[in-house]
């Protein structure tokens, strides 16, 4: 699981053509939701070791961001094959976690 939050986020079209299992993580390290977060998001990914997780820095102007249509951190996006299968926001639970990364690595 990546810690910290990437400045440098990857083109569009870059994550559109990821092969597999892809958890596109949005947020900021300063953001109390998303710092409440990691413990669920790690817990979840540990069952998932060959899913992919990108951790973008996201804000005003980021364009990877607004092309998610991502309004509130964190917003965790699963991807297989670069397509969305899932999104959950400001997950509260182990569970809400679990169940995208059931969606993608299966």
């Amino acid at each position: 699981m990546n810690t910290s939050y990437a400045e440098k986020e990857p083109a569009r079209a870059e994550v559109d053509a990821l092969a597999g299992a892809t958890v596109l993580e949005f947020g900021t390290g300063w953001c109390g939701w998303c710092r409440a977060a990691q413990p669920l998001i790690a817990g979840a990914l540990e069952s998932h070791r060959d899913v992919r997780h990108l951790k973008v820095e996201d804000g005003p102007g980021r364009p990877l961001g607004r092309s998610y249509r991502v309004k509130l951190w964190p917003t965790l996006v699963f991807l297989k094959d670069g397509q969305e299968l899932g999104r959950v926001v400001r997950p509260s639970s182990l569970d809400e976690v679990r169940q995208g990364l059931l969606r993608i690595d299966a």
